[in-house]
């Protein structure tokens, strides 16, 4: 069988991990000593805000650590409750973007990871919108992509920037390559990476940009079925999407993995402990969770686990503190950092 681009090998000659680039195995080196965040020698942890529907939106904000596992525990309050909020994160600070409460909101939160408390007002986004795929490294971080009503309504393609460590509003940074909401958002250092999602139709296109250059997206690849209302996540050197909806209309447990610093199509990984829609997506360098979800007929509060660098089905971790869908999940030790 021929050896796609993409693929990972432990080579047992030299005790390496080895990327094909789709010519010749490469010599993969990863150092997290000397920067990762120090929040990893106490544990990565994981903050999941909002979610819920009419009439019941929800403003808790959950934590676990993501390198234990167990339920999790109550870390504070949004500022204002709303389901379909991108979230992303640097080693100090998680943030919280867009929802919907009713209507469309271009609020912006900021906590501090470390602590617990309620969330304070970062900015605005460029305008109200539910649905966008967040996604950072260290210094800045991203929301692109979403719903808003407002002329013209409908998913955008919009991408909006901020800086991290500062307060104020987002500013534009660039275009997806298609308009599309519902959709799986990651980054390494350098590369945010962008899934699936509504356009309007379901789609399978993965984009990506440099996060420190503002421009438009450029296509990665596809994933392996057309996908909304997908979560996605990373560590630095695999993104991985997983849950939503597909063609039927069904619900998946897919999950699906993409090597970030090459282009190409995602690879089935494993599958999640049941099939669901608004799962949330958090990560450490090892480890990615997705908690809670819709599955027909039921809201979940349940949290699954995958090892990153390993492909297999999710395992229990815990559950959440409520049973909600469209959570909005971030790290202070995930890929982009």
């Amino acid at each position: 069988m021929a050896v796609k681009a993409g693929a990972l090998r432990f080579n047992t000659d030299s005790n390496k991990l080895e990327l094909y680039d789709g010519n010749q195995w490469t010599q993969i080196v990863a150092s997290y000593a000397d920067d990762f965040p120090a929040s990893e020698s106490s544990g990565t942890r994981a903050v999941f805000g909002g979610g819920g529907g009419a009439p019941s939106y929800s403003n808790i904000i959950d934590y676990i650590t993501v390198e234990s596992t167990g339920n999790a525990n109550d870390f504070g309050d949004l500022t204002q409750a709303g389901n379909f909020a991108g979230a992303l994160a640097s080693t100090t600070r998680g943030v919280f973007g867009g929802r919907y409460s009713p209507g469309n909101q271009n609020t912006i939160d900021f906590v501090t990871i470390s602590t617990q408390g309620n969330a304070a007002d970062f900015g605005d986004l460029q305008e109200g919108k539910r649905g966008p795929g967040g996604a950072s490294n260290a210094v800045r971080g991203l929301f692109a992509g979403g719903y808003t009503p407002t002329s013209p309504a409908g998913d955008k393609n919009i991408i909006d920037y901020i800086t991290i460590s500062t307060l104020g509003n987002a500013q534009d940074f660039g275009d997806l390559t298609r308009v599309i909401s519902g959709f799986g958002a990651f980054a390494s250092s350098t590369r945010a990476v962008f899934g699936g999602g509504r356009t309007p139709s379901l789609g399978n296109t993965i984009d990506y940009v440099q996060i420190m250059s503002e421009g438009n997206a450029v296509d990665f690849g596809d994933l392996t079925v057309s996908c909304e209302r997908i979560t996605g996540t990373s560590n630095r050197i695999r993104g991985l999407f997983a849950g939503g909806a597909v063609p039927g209309p069904a619900y998946t447990n897919i999950i699906s993995y993409v090597t970030i610093l090459t282009t190409g199509n995602a690879i089935d990984f494993g599958d999640l402990s049941a099939s669901k829609w608004h799962p949330a997506g958090a990560a450490s360098r090892n480890r990615a969770v997705f908690a809670g979800g819709y599955t027909p007929g039921s809201l979940l509060n349940v949290i699954d686990y995958v090892t990153i660098m390993s492909t297999g089905n999710a395992a229990d971790f815990g559950d959440l503190t409520r049973a909600h869908q469209q959570i909005a999940g971030c790290s202070n030790g995930h890929g982009g950092l």
